[in-house]
């Protein structure tokens, strides 16, 4: 493959979309768990989370979806995938673990000393989509 043909086909990371059931739940949960949610967002059909480095977070009412996607196969969630999110410090996986829960947000996984060395808890949001807390790795707790 030519040097141009590469370049013309480059692939960069931009982010997650994911379908959401009700706007406001899930502002709400991702809010609590840290992400800055633009204002106003909860009353809308679609929001992009700036997440840093052109990397973005977009969460769509099955509206908006059925508008691009007519073959669309509808609300579904699986642990297959789970975002993942990094927190500051091992503490604070335990700490966003019990403040989540409290707000009626099923614990999916409480949280653990990981084999490779973090923290780690996973917590389901409002549509039962997996999101994993990492603190940062610890190598001399890895196994």
């Amino acid at each position: 493959m030519s040097e141009q043909r590469r370049d013309h086909h480059a692939t960069a990371f931009m982010g997650v979309h994911i379908a959401v059931a009700d706007m406001a739940a899930a502002v709400d949960f991702y809010r609590r768990a840290g992400l800055t949610v633009p204002d106003g967002a909860e009353g809308g059909g679609h929001v992009e989370i700036d997440l840093g480095d052109g990397v973005h977070l977009a969460l769509s009412t099955p509206v908006v979806v059925a508008m691009y996607d007519e073959a669309w196969r509808g609300l579904s969630t699986s642990t297959a995938s789970v975002l993942q999110l990094r927190l500051p410090t091992r503490e604070a996986v335990d700490e966003m673990y019990a403040e989540l829960t409290s707000a009626g947000y099923l614990g999916h996984l409480a949280p653990i000393d990981a084999f490779w060395g973090n923290r780690y808890c996973e917590v389901d949001d409002a549509d039962g989509h997996t999101v994993g807390f990492h603190s940062p790795t610890d190598d001399s707790l890895r196994a």
